[in-house]
């Protein structure tokens, strides 16, 4: 979101909710603490004006979006891929949820909760691909 243009981290809950189609709004223990770990990685930086702390991306931050353009954008377009499709809007708010899980983890967990995770990833992954590799039991109804 910081690619598009600065933002202070009301707004950028803000931007997460309307993006999402109101899907996920996330709290802001979730998004400050996410923005200092970037901060201390030198991806972005914040200027304080009339009170308000704006984030925006530095030149580190921008060749790191640049650089990751598609793991950056794959939460926007999971959320919106299947907009349409009925069944798939169950799945939109707990894809969100995990979403957001995941991100905390990323941002503010210990080298051994992101192997966790990771491990737990691999596993609901492969998890997934073996629901399709199991097919439908009928034409046209899901098992």
């Amino acid at each position: 979101m910081l690619a598009d243009r600065p933002m202070n981290g009301y707004q950028m809950i803000q931007e997460i909710a309307e993006r999402s189609g109101g899907v996920w709004k996330p709290s802001p223990g979730s998004i400050y603490p996410t923005l200092q770990q970037l901060e201390d990685e030198g991806l972005v930086r914040a200027d304080e004006a009339s009170g308000r702390r704006t984030f925006r991306l530095t030149a580190e931050g921008e060749q790191y979006v640049q650089e990751h353009a598609a793991e950056v954008n794959a939460p926007w377009e999971s959320m919106s891929a299947n907009a349409e499709d009925d069944d798939a809007a169950g799945l939109r708010p707990l894809v969100a949820q995990t979403a957001q899980a995941l991100w905390q983890i990323m941002a503010t967990g210990s080298p051994d909760q992101q192997a966790r995770a990771r491990e737990v990833l691999a596993d609901t992954r492969r998890k997934l691909y073996g629901i399709l590799a199991d097919g439908d039991d009928q034409e046209g109804g899901p098992r």
